[in-house]
């Protein structure tokens, strides 16, 4: 697959990254900045280009004439809807268009994209703020989740958890989850141990500290959780650090039913926000200074989430915070080193805004109908919702039971959702024509078997 990646910045060479990785694709990233370029050539199998992504010559020349997936990721909306339109106007019809749109102003307007006649060819729009919003917002409505990843348009959700003494369930089998929770059904999909995974059996004891991942119906969620960990009280107070547009976002989405505090270090852009905003506390000041924190009782906020435009003083501000008495911090943070780091100590949640993003991306650049994908652990592991087409005899999926289908090693088949029915799986579930199935992958080196299982002939009714 021939894919064209416009902007290098943390979002597209997270892209680029995770792209190049699979043989199938061949990676052409174009940005203005030099350095950029050389860096990720020099790292990635890949072509670069340097050049203005807005202007004709430099699209044809990075080959949108045969592209199958044009991405544009650059910092500017307008920059990334006109490289779309140029694309579909002078050289590909056919290739698929996503374009990073940032501003609330262009995407409440739908019909700018939705429209056979839109004013923008854009087939796909990606949010990375509304991304990073929504999943501190599902964190926060699920008090000791580690992710919450919604399925099937959230009947189904897969989500991560930290095993804990008091937890109904460990130390003990997973079978024991069947007695526990009569009349109803979860699969754990992955667990791991030390950074490591365990295959999950039903012998498989849970131990305290383990990341256990489980496939439940949306419903049954915080019955499952309850398995694994002491349930928290629901989140009454946040304190948000940073009113740009994540901030500015989860104010917003949060206010009606929690107390928000927001603390913005520009005065102008303080005042601003809050004339918008109706029931949240703005406070103009450092989220890092400690008297202001003492101040505003940080000792009794159930979630203090950093995401200002500085990693830095994300870090800093939600350490203090922890030291200071706060229940949970959640940092945004760019780096996956920084990341990796700061989550095995003081801070409870590393916020990653390119992780959120990337599912999106590759949702689109799948083989086979892959509904949503969603990336895990920095990378190295894929939650997938594909759909069975076909009839039976075509391709290796329908009409067999999940015992009998040749998953590679390490994929584990969670939920079967068949029209508005959620069958969470078991070893001799039958998948049948348009079932949706959410796997998990815990090594993503198997994502191309896993797609040439749900891979079939032209013919076969996509």
């Amino acid at each position: 697959m021939k894919i064209i990646i416009l902007g290098a910045g943390q979002v597209g060479r997270t892209a680029a990254t995770h792209l190049a990785r699979e043989e199938a694709n061949e990676v052409t990233v174009v940005d203005t900045n030099d350095e950029l370029l050389r860096d990720l050539q020099d790292r990635l199998d890949i072509r670069t280009l340097s050049g203005n992504g807005a202007y004709p010559t430099t699209l044809e020349a990075a080959g949108a004439r045969d592209a199958d997936v044009f991405v544009a990721l650059t910092n500017s909306d307008e920059v990334n809807m006109v490289a779309c339109q140029i694309v579909r106007t002078l050289f590909n019809r056919d290739a698929t268009r996503i374009a990073r749109i940032r501003s609330a102003d262009y995407t409440r307007h739908s019909k700018l994209f939705a429209d056979e006649d839109r004013a923008f060819a854009v087939d796909v729009t990606i949010s990375p703020e509304q991304l990073v919003t929504d999943h501190v917002v599902k964190l926060i409505r699920y008090p000791g989740a580690l992710q919450v990843l919604d399925f099937a348009d959230g009947r189904v959700r897969l989500v991560g958890v930290k095993a804990l003494k008091g937890g109904a369930l460990v130390g003990q089998q997973l079978k024991q989850l069947q007695t526990h929770i009569p009349g109803r059904d979860a699969r754990v999909a992955a667990i791991y141990r030390g950074g490591r995974s365990v295959k999950p059996h039903g012998e498989t004891i849970v131990e305290h500290g383990d990341e256990v991942f489980f496939i439940a119906a949306r419903e049954d969620i915080r019955l499952v959780m309850n398995e694994m960990q002491r349930l928290e009280d629901p989140v009454r107070r946040v304190v948000i650090a940073g009113g740009g547009n994540i901030g500015f976002r989860l104010a917003q989405t949060l206010e009606a039913e929690h107390q928000v505090k927001l603390i913005e270090r520009d005065q102008r852009r303080a005042r601003r926000i809050s004339e918008q905003l109706s029931n949240t506390i703005v406070l103009n000041g450092d989220a890092a200074d400690e008297d202001l924190l003492l101040e505003e009782n940080i000792d009794s906020a159930d979630v203090f989430v950093a995401v200002t435009n500085a990693e830095e003083a994300n870090i800093l501000s939600a350490m203090l915070a922890k030291r200071l008495g706060c229940h949970k911090v959640m940092a945004l943070i760019n780096r996956p080193a920084y990341a990796e780091l700061v989550e095995s100590g003081t801070i409870d949640v590393a916020l990653s805004p390119q992780q959120v993003t990337i599912g999106s991306l590759l949702a689109h650049v799948r083989r086979g109908d892959v509904v949503r994908v969603h990336s895990l652990r920095r990378g190295a592991a894929e939650a997938i919702e594909a759909v069975a087409h076909g009839t039976q005899g075509e391709g290796r999926v329908i009409g067999r039971r999940i015992e009998d289908i040749p998953l590679p090693e390490g994929t584990t088949i969670g939920a079967v959702v068949r029209g508005d029915e959620v069958l969470i799986a078991h070893h001799d579930t039958m998948i049948h024509r348009d079932d949706h199935v959410i796997m998990f992958l815990t090594d993503r080196r198997h994502i191309e078997a896993v797609e040439r299982l749900f891979d079939v002939p032209k013919r076969a009714g996509r």
